[in-house]
């Protein structure tokens, strides 16, 4: 079973850029109340995937570099990762995650 882990500046290329399978990383804050109620639905998400997918997330408020770095303006943004490379941006919606994600641990 797998579960969200907690990224920041110090570990983001070794658990995102070089990490042997896909990865979604959600950019949020605390305060932010769509990102709340994200996360049981990513929670959930992980432990669909399991080791076949990674999901991360990124507090931006502790983590400007990377905030600048992939120009994150609002929260929740989400994006996926595969292979280092940033591959989409998408909705914060359940079954886009799923559907998206999906397509990536099979190709």
């Amino acid at each position: 079973m797998s579960h969200v882990l907690h990224v920041n500046e110090s570990n983001f290329e070794t658990q995102v850029l070089q990490s042997p399978v896909p990865v979604l990383v959600d950019f949020f804050t605390t305060w932010c109340q769509p990102c709340k109620m994200l996360a049981p639905h990513l929670d959930q998400i992980a432990s669909e995937f399991g080791d076949g997918a990674r999901i991360v997330k990124i507090n931006v408020e502790e983590c400007p570099q990377l905030s600048v770095q992939y120009r994150i303006q609002a929260v929740p943004t989400l994006m996926l990762f595969n292979d280092g490379q940033l591959v989409d941006q998408i909705a914060p919606d359940p079954a886009t995650i799923r559907y998206r994600l999906s397509g990536l641990c099979m190709a």
